[in-house]
């Protein structure tokens, strides 16, 4: 009887450190996030109102990537976009019209009295004193920063000029050989046969601006030489080593328009090659916004960005390093696109890789900019992680289980 009594208090005993080792290691666990090294968020002031909604998360169509979906995509491609208007689209038809602030060069033959004196300069104040042979030497469509403007007739903001014998006529608007024209029929009265003749010296009145990724940024005058988007890259030194040629931004008439010049210089794609007009504002923008990011059970998750505007789904797998054998799921590899203009309405596509013609399309499915190309796990794999994640619990209960025995 007593060795029953002995028995009974000791399995008593080593009931209750059981139950005390349970509620010590269940308390630790609880409060892990205090006693564990490191940085965490207390985040027991904080309150999650999506733990307290019942309604189900909405749903996104998912399209899968088939022969007929990369048809679809390709034709969309070739699909021409908006242009900008112009009021000349041959440059074989181009003349230049006078606008304020151009500078003039007026000859009238065998009478210097009315010429504008070949030799006269003006000075800007500093060293830089230019003559008018010299502003004839200029390339037109540079601008000349820090240099003195010829002496001329400058147009004025009303758009006039005003000249002896004839008195303030009307230049803006017109080419140079319709103000010659009107020159010399107001002097006819004055001047046997007139011979006039009309220069601009300096075309200040009409401008475009080349902004971003180019090597000299600033103003390009419009002169009587007709401007292209190629033209206009070119005189600003080129573009830089980061610059997207793939979506330049033409801002005309406060409308935004997207062009491509690279469609240009490799395939020869004239029409993106757009004449430039006054007040045109160009920019070149950077490879930023020309990103991918590949995530998921990839060996190496990236971001990379397209290389002349294209980057299909086995590039950018390769690039990643390719997809992990033992955690991928091969059949769910997708593609998010439009997160960024529709964030609520995404478009989700997905490649099956287990099909035989999944490597053609991979190759052949062009990813946009911005798109997130994402590799799924595979559900052994994930049974695989929560194994590990509470094995060392489950093995520490075993054995604090073992040694209050």
């Amino acid at each position: 009887m007593k060795k029953l009594t002995a028995n009974l208090k000791a399995n008593s005993r080593a009931n209750l450190r059981a139950k005390f080792a349970a509620t010590f290691l269940l308390t630790s666990f609880l409060s892990a996030c205090a006693t564990a090294p490191g940085n965490y968020l207390d985040t027991s002031r904080l309150k999650d109102d999506g733990q307290h909604q019942n309604q189900p998360a909405e749903t996104y169509p998912v399209h899968l990537i088939d022969g007929s979906l990369v048809a679809a995509q390709a034709q969309a491609a070739t699909t021409p976009q908006p242009l900008p208007t112009s009021s000349i689209s041959d440059p074989s038809q181009y003349v230049y019209r006078l606008s304020p602030q151009d500078i003039l060069g007026i000859t009238v033959w065998d009478h210097p009295e009315l010429t504008t004196p070949q030799g006269s300069t003006l000075s800007a104040g500093g060293n830089t004193t230019q003559s008018v042979g010299g502003a004839l030497q200029q390339p037109y469509t540079a601008a000349l920063p820090g240099q003195a403007d010829p002496y001329g007739q400058t147009v004025a903001a009303d758009g006039t000029i005003y000249f002896p014998f004839v008195g303030r006529i009307r230049a803006a608007g017109k080419t140079v050989g319709e103000l010659r024209d009107q020159l010399a029929a107001g002097l006819v009265r004055y001047i046997r046969n007139p011979q006039v003749d009309v220069r601009v010296l300096s075309y200040r009145g009409q401008k475009i601006q080349v902004t971003g990724e180019v090597k000299t940024p600033g103003p390009l005058a419009v002169s009587d030489v007709p401007l292209t988007l190629v033209d206009a890259i070119t005189r600003s030194g080129g573009t830089t080593g980061e610059a997207d040629i793939q979506r330049v931004r033409l801002t005309r008439n406060k409308k935004l328009y997207v062009l491509d010049a690279n469609r240009m210089l490799d395939s020869g794609d004239t029409t993106q090659d757009v004449m430039l007009q006054g007040g045109d504002v160009i920019n070149i923008p950077d490879r930023s916004a020309s990103r991918v990011f590949v995530m998921g059970e990839v060996k190496t998750p990236m971001q990379m960005p397209m290389l002349k505007g294209r980057l299909s789904i086995a590039d950018a797998l390769t690039q990643a390093g390719g997809i992990l054998d033992t955690d991928a799921n091969p059949r769910q590899i997708y593609v998010m696109r439009g997160m960024r203009e529709k964030p609520t309405t995404p478009d989700v596509y997905r490649l099956d890789m287990t099909q035989p013609d999944a490597i053609m399309l991979s190759t052949q499915f062009q990813l946009q900019p911005m798109d997130v190309v994402y590799v799924s796990t595979a559900a052994s794999t994930t049974f695989n992680r929560v194994l590990q994640q509470i094995l060392p619990s489950v093995q520490t209960m075993f054995y604090l289980r073992q040694l209050t025995r």
